[in-house]
């Protein structure tokens, strides 16, 4: 797995060549107002709920969509680059997650492109340390908000529509944040184990205690060998039977987080396979966030592991 660092992609200059070579511009795009609004979500989680707001006014695309490859690996191509450079509408995540999206801003300057990112959305500062942003409940109810303004100033005609599908949107997750309550009630401080912080912010939302330490978390997160202390630590989670769950990022594997996951199971542990990208086809976000949760229910509840969605 490769740092977060890599994530910047090609360089400015690069892109910049890529563009001219590409035609890239910003005036087709916005040549005509009944056009629906050209629109990218860095991760397709980001794309879905564009959709959602937008709906026939907009048209989406996502660059990472892929739940079987490494995210942290990508690296913008001159195809995406022409891609983010045509958009009107732009959603990132921010935290170093996807600063590839940042270069091709740059590379393609536009006063008419809305940005919308998560981390500058949030307040959250660039010492956050976990970017996963989009598994913590304030994150796309503020962000389907910041879209409706977005695309009702960039099609006026249709605010009311794009504010009403906010409000839809918040409904739709009720259910989300009911169960995060209600696995919270049942299922107090139940003690968990990860390869990662990729849902940590759920598990957390979900009150859940997460067991592993931080440092390694991150440290696989970035590709970076754990301190061997820290190892031994999440070793014996699973020896020990002190946690009751292992929630594994099924994107980003290696011999080390195979290694636990073989322990895990060889303890009887249950395993929650999570997901950087949206696993396609099958999910809107909503449903994702809630077969998530539901797969954690079942491994506490019932010791079924859910390593696939």
């Amino acid at each position: 797995m490769l740092g977060l660092a890599r994530r910047a992609g090609i360089s400015v200059a690069l892109l910049a060549a890529a563009l001219a070579l590409l035609g890239g511009s910003t005036s087709a795009a916005a040549s005509s107002p009944s056009a629906a609004i050209v629109a990218v979500g860095a991760e397709n989680q980001y794309a879905n709920v564009i959709s959602q707001i937008g709906g026939p006014y907009v048209n989406v695309s996502a660059i990472e969509s892929n739940p079987n490859t490494d995210p942290h690996s990508f690296e913008a191509s001159p195809s995406v680059a022409h891609l983010v450079s045509a958009a009107r509408l732009v959603v990132q995540n921010g935290l170093g997650y996807d600063a590839y999206m940042n270069n091709i801003e740059a590379a393609s300057p536009s006063s008419e492109r809305k940005v919308i990112d998560v981390q500058t959305l949030l307040g959250l500062p660039n010492s956050t340390a976990n970017p996963h942003l989009w598994y913590a409940p304030v994150t796309m109810p503020t962000l389907a908000r910041a879209l409706a303004s977005d695309l009702s100033a960039l099609e006026p005609a249709h605010a009311a529509y794009f504010k009403a599908n906010a409000t839809t949107f918040d409904d739709s997750l009720k259910p989300w944040f009911a169960a995060l309550a209600a696995f919270a009630a049942r299922y107090p401080k139940i003690p968990v184990a990860t390869t990662e912080p990729v849902g940590d912010y759920m598990l957390q939302a979900a009150g859940a205690v997460i067991k592993t330490p931080f440092p390694l978390q991150a440290d696989i997160m970035n590709g970076v060998d754990p301190a061997p202390q820290a190892v031994s630590i999440q070793d014996s989670l699973f020896s020990e039977h002190r946690v009751k769950v292992f929630v594994y990022n099924e994107q980003v594997t290696d011999s080390l987080t195979a290694s636990f996951l073989a322990k895990a199971k060889q303890a009887g542990i249950p395993v929650v396979g999570v997901y950087e990208t949206m696993p396609t086809p099958g999910y809107d976000y909503q449903s994702w966030m809630l077969a998530e949760l539901t797969a954690l229910r079942n491994a506490v509840a019932d010791k079924r592991s859910t390593q696939k969605l």
